[in-house]
This record gives C-alpha cells, sequence and structure tokens, in this order.
C-alpha cells in the first residue's frame, strides 16, 4: 500500500487513546482522517470548534485532514484502514452495522488493550472472524505511550505489530512524527498478549499502592510480573522473542507506574476500599484490566500457567475478597 498517493484511515472511537492517535496522525501530509464516535453532541462540538470536549480537550483538531461521522458505515467508506479504538466490552456494540462488503480490501489496526469479555477472544481475531480479514492484513498498536503525554507531543513510543513485517511496516511509517517514533514487529500475538497483561499487573500496582506497600515491594512485584506474561504469552505462541523489549517491558513498565495509567488508577480505588461498582462509576473511562483479568483466568483454566499476580486480582475483583488479606498471602510467592 502506497503512502505516495494519500491515505484514508477512520477511526472508531471518540476517547482519549482515539484522540490521541488522531492528533499523530494529522502529522502526516497525506492523510485523511474518517471519525466515528457515538456521542452526537461530541461530534457537533468538533465540527464547530475543533477539539474532543470530552477527552485531551486541548488539544486542537485539524479540520481540514478530519472529516466526523455519525454513522459507522459512512466513516469506513472508501479508508484504507480502519482502527478500533473503543473498549473491548464495547467493541461488538459499536460495529454491529458493519458487514464483510464494508471492510473488504480494508487493514484492520487494532488499538484495544482488551479482549471480548465473555468469548475471552483477541480482538484481531475476532475482527478476522466477524469481516473475514486476513490476519496478515491486521495488526495492533501497543506502547509503551500514554494519550495523555502524546497530547504534550512529549516524545514517545509505539510498538505496530502484524504476523507479517510489511503490514506493520507500513502503517509504523504512518504513525512515526516528531514526538513520535513507531516501531514494527512481526508478533502479533505476543504483543497482543502482553499489552492486556500489562493492564491487569497495573491493577495489582495500584491495588498494592492503595493499600499503603511502597516502591520496594513494587519493583518485586512488577519483575515478577514480566515472568508471568513470559510463561503465560509463551504458552499461548510458542516462539522466541525477547521481552525485555519496549514492546513488552517498556509497556508493562509505562502502565505499572504511570500517573496516567487508567487500570493502575482503578486498582489505587480497589485498595483505598472502593467496591468495584463503585470505582467503575467513579472513573470516566474505563479500565480494560477489569474485564482481561476474567478472561485471562478463564483461558489459564485450560493451559494452567502458574499466574499468582493474575489470580490475587481476580479473588478481589471477582471473589470479593479483601485486598490485605489477598496481598499478605501474594507476598508470600514473590521473589
Amino acid at each position: 500500500m502506497s503512502l505516495l498517493n494519500g491515505v484514508k484511515i477512520a477511526v472508531i472511537g471518540g476517547g482519549s487513546w482515539a484522540t490521541a492517535l488522531i492528533k499523530i496522525l494529522c502529522e502526516q501530509n497525506n492523510v485523511q482522517i474518517r471519525w466515528w464516535l457515538r456521542n452526537q453532541n461530541d461530534i457537533d462540538h468538533i465540527r464547530k470548534y475543533h477539539h474532543n470536549p470530552s477527552y485531551l480537550s486541548d488539544v486542537v483538531l485539524q479540520p481540514r485532514k478530519i472529516k466526523v461521522f455519525e454513522k459507522t458505515t459512512d466513516a469506513v467508506k472508501g479508508a484504507d484502514y480502519v482502527i478500533l479504538a473503543v473498549p473491548a466490552a464495547f467493541i461488538e456494540d459499536a460495529l454491529h452495522d458493519l458487514t464483510l462488503k464494508h471492510l473488504q480490501g480494508k487493514r484492520i489496526v487494532s488499538a484495544i488493550k482488551g479482549m471480548i469479555p465473555g468469548q475471552n477472544i483477541l480482538i484481531t481475531d475476532w475482527a478476522s472472524e466477524r469481516f473475514g480479514i486476513a490476519l496478515s492484513e491486521t495488526c495492533v498498536i501497543a506502547g509503551p505511550c500514554h494519550a495523555e503525554e502524546v497530547a504534550l507531543e512529549k516524545q514517545s513510543y509505539l510498538s505496530i505489530a502484524s504476523t507479517e513485517c510489511p503490514a506493520a511496516e507500513d502503517f509504523a511509517k504512518l504513525m512515526t512524527c516528531r514526538y513520535v517514533a513507531a516501531n514494527p514487529l512481526d508478533d502479533l500475538y505476543g504483543v497482543e498478549y502482553a499489552a492486556i497483561m500489562k493492564n491487569i499487573v497495573a491493577l495489582a500496582c495500584g491495588i498494592t499502592h492503595g493499600l499503603g506497600y511502597g516502591d520496594n515491594f513494587q519493583a518485586v512485584l512488577v519483575s515478577n510480573a514480566m515472568q508471568e506474561i513470559g510463561n503465560l504469552v509463551t504458552a499461548l505462541d510458542k516462539r522466541e522473542r525477547n521481552l525485555s523489549s519496549s514492546a513488552y517491558l517498556g509497556d508493562l513498565l509505562v502502565t505499572a507506574y504511570s500517573q496516567f495509567s487508567r487500570n493502575r488508577l482503578f486498582g489505587n480505588m480497589i485498595g483505598r476500599g472502593y467496591s468495584v461498582k463503585a470505582a467503575q462509576l467513579e472513573m470516566k473511562m474505563i479500565a480494560e484490566g477489569y474485564y482481561a483479568t476474567k478472561s485471562i483466568f478463564e483461558i489459564n483454566k485450560l493451559y494452567q500457567v502458574n499466574l499468582p499476580i493474575t489470580h490475587a486480582v481476580y479473588r478481589i475483583l471477582y471473589e470479593e475478597h479483601a485486598p490485605g488479606l489477598v496481598m499478605d498471602d501474594l507476598k508470600k510467592l514473590l521473589k
């Protein structure tokens, strides 16, 4: 797919990550963006004032490069790429109007770091099955990168993964600009599973922080978590990969420690005594790790990988065990 003739990119989603990705894409001279949002008030506001009133509202959008649509069918029309940037729990509802014909010949890019709840399926696998798109024409966007730092134009890094390098390389070029470096990889499943797992770890980090644990414990927790991620990813997709690279370890670290991590924030609220429902109501954004915890727990019933951190988070969120008692048990297992 040549970048010289101009590229049309549909973005599905109106949150902070979708807004940040659009900001990056606007740095390219040859890109036209077709943006679908669910909220009509946000659509009207963006058309009139050129910024998203609900997320990253300081980011000034470029109206000559962006068209905003009420219907997904209109947004994807003529697009070369379709970026999925809504929470995994809502992706089926967001795309329910689309058929195989609407997405024929397009590349799908998942910016979602979660799984379909209940089905326990990766977004890329779901999109491939639902719309008949070859995995070789599918990519995922991973970090280490937070939308808030993209908005501030702080130097950031993205990992673009596919099953084959050409697809990842093409899209990495589109996501590279003066403040973002995007690197292609040919490890679609490894990057996607690691991105899901790191959200669970961030929940655990937030819970321990809310309970009053310090940096020393957090360092041990994250070190053990990296081993846990590696063991599960290897069981699910056996191949050699360097888990210390930024696509894996870097993405884990930024999510586990950053002030912008919504999963860490959600976990911190749980550690401080919030119920799951109360924490969800107070947060404006979705913590993907909440749904991912149950999905990974269910998947691991088949593989039986030792996942003490994931199990601890599951006990707290889904079995309503006291966070303090669960972490007392967990700390005895860490080394």
